[in-house]
Protein backbone atom coordinates (compact mmCIF):
# COMPACT_ATOMS: atom_id res chain seq x y z
CA UNK A 1 0.00 0.00 0.00
CA UNK A 2 1.21 3.58 -1.17
CA UNK A 3 0.87 6.25 1.93
CA UNK A 4 1.30 10.09 1.57
CA UNK A 5 4.17 11.95 3.05
CA UNK A 6 1.80 13.35 5.13
CA UNK A 7 0.64 10.33 6.33
CA UNK A 8 3.67 8.74 6.82
CA UNK A 9 4.74 11.72 8.59
CA UNK A 10 2.27 11.44 11.31
CA UNK A 11 3.26 7.83 12.04
CA UNK A 12 6.23 8.75 12.31
CA UNK A 13 5.71 11.57 15.08
CA UNK A 14 3.32 8.43 16.75
CA UNK A 15 6.40 6.04 16.85
CA UNK A 16 8.97 8.04 17.93
CA UNK A 17 7.04 8.84 20.83
CA UNK A 18 7.28 5.01 21.63
CA UNK A 19 9.50 3.35 23.65
CA UNK A 20 11.15 0.70 22.01
CA UNK A 21 12.47 -2.81 23.97
CA UNK A 22 11.25 -5.35 20.92
CA UNK A 23 10.90 -4.53 17.59
CA UNK A 24 9.57 -6.89 14.70
CA UNK A 25 12.21 -7.38 12.02
CA UNK A 26 9.31 -7.04 9.55
CA UNK A 27 9.26 -3.06 11.20
CA UNK A 28 12.66 -2.56 10.64
CA UNK A 29 14.66 -0.98 7.62
CA UNK A 30 18.44 -1.43 8.90
CA UNK A 31 20.33 -2.52 11.82
CA UNK A 32 23.60 -0.43 12.57
CA UNK A 33 25.77 -1.58 14.66
CA UNK A 34 28.36 0.51 16.42
CA UNK A 35 31.73 -1.37 17.03
CA UNK A 36 35.28 -0.74 18.73
CA UNK A 37 37.62 2.33 17.53
CA UNK A 38 34.30 4.62 16.41
CA UNK A 39 33.53 1.95 13.64
CA UNK A 40 29.93 0.69 12.41
CA UNK A 41 28.76 -1.76 10.20
CA UNK A 42 25.25 -1.30 9.29
CA UNK A 43 22.63 -4.51 7.76
CA UNK A 44 19.83 -3.31 5.36
CA UNK A 45 17.19 -5.43 6.18
CA UNK A 46 14.89 -3.90 3.34
CA UNK A 47 18.19 -4.76 0.91
CA UNK A 48 17.95 -8.26 2.31
CA UNK A 49 13.95 -8.72 1.49
CA UNK A 50 14.78 -7.70 -1.89
CA UNK A 51 16.67 -10.45 -2.17
CA UNK A 52 14.42 -13.23 -1.25
CA UNK A 53 15.26 -13.99 1.84
CA UNK A 54 12.32 -14.14 5.14
CA UNK A 55 12.54 -13.51 8.40
CA UNK A 56 14.03 -16.40 9.78
CA UNK A 57 17.01 -15.94 7.15
CA UNK A 58 17.71 -12.72 8.13
CA UNK A 59 17.05 -13.36 12.12
CA UNK A 60 19.55 -15.99 11.76
CA UNK A 61 22.25 -13.50 10.04
CA UNK A 62 21.56 -10.85 12.03
CA UNK A 63 22.33 -12.61 15.20
CA UNK A 64 25.62 -14.57 13.33
CA UNK A 65 26.58 -11.22 12.74
CA UNK A 66 26.17 -9.89 16.59
CA UNK A 67 28.30 -13.05 17.45
CA UNK A 68 30.68 -12.97 15.33
CA UNK A 69 31.03 -9.22 16.37
CA UNK A 70 30.52 -10.25 19.87
CA UNK A 71 32.79 -8.18 22.59
CA UNK A 72 33.20 -5.05 20.08
CA UNK A 73 29.76 -3.94 19.85
CA UNK A 74 29.04 -1.08 21.71
CA UNK A 75 25.68 0.03 20.48
CA UNK A 76 23.04 -1.49 18.41
CA UNK A 77 20.41 0.98 16.60
CA UNK A 78 17.36 0.32 14.53
CA UNK A 79 15.88 2.35 11.50
CA UNK A 80 12.51 1.66 11.85
CA UNK A 81 10.47 1.53 8.73
CA UNK A 82 7.50 3.89 9.23
CA UNK A 83 5.74 2.43 5.76
CA UNK A 84 5.89 -0.92 7.19
CA UNK A 85 4.55 -0.03 10.51
CA UNK A 86 1.65 1.66 9.43
CA UNK A 87 0.80 -1.13 7.03
CA UNK A 88 0.98 -3.21 9.65
CA UNK A 89 -1.05 -1.28 12.57
CA UNK A 90 -3.32 0.99 10.10
CA UNK A 91 -5.89 -2.06 9.05
CA UNK A 92 -6.75 -2.46 12.62
CA UNK A 93 -6.72 0.74 13.89
CA UNK A 94 -9.83 1.37 10.74
CA UNK A 95 -11.32 -1.44 12.09
CA UNK A 96 -11.44 -0.04 15.80
CA UNK A 97 -12.44 3.11 14.54
CA UNK A 98 -14.88 2.02 11.90
CA UNK A 99 -18.15 2.33 14.37
CA UNK A 100 -16.68 6.10 15.78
Amino acid sequence: MQFSDEFLDRWEHIINEVSMTEVPLECIKKVVIKIDGRKQKTINLQALRRQGLDTDQIEIALNRTLTDLGDSVRDVDFVVDVSAVANMVQPETDKLLKDL
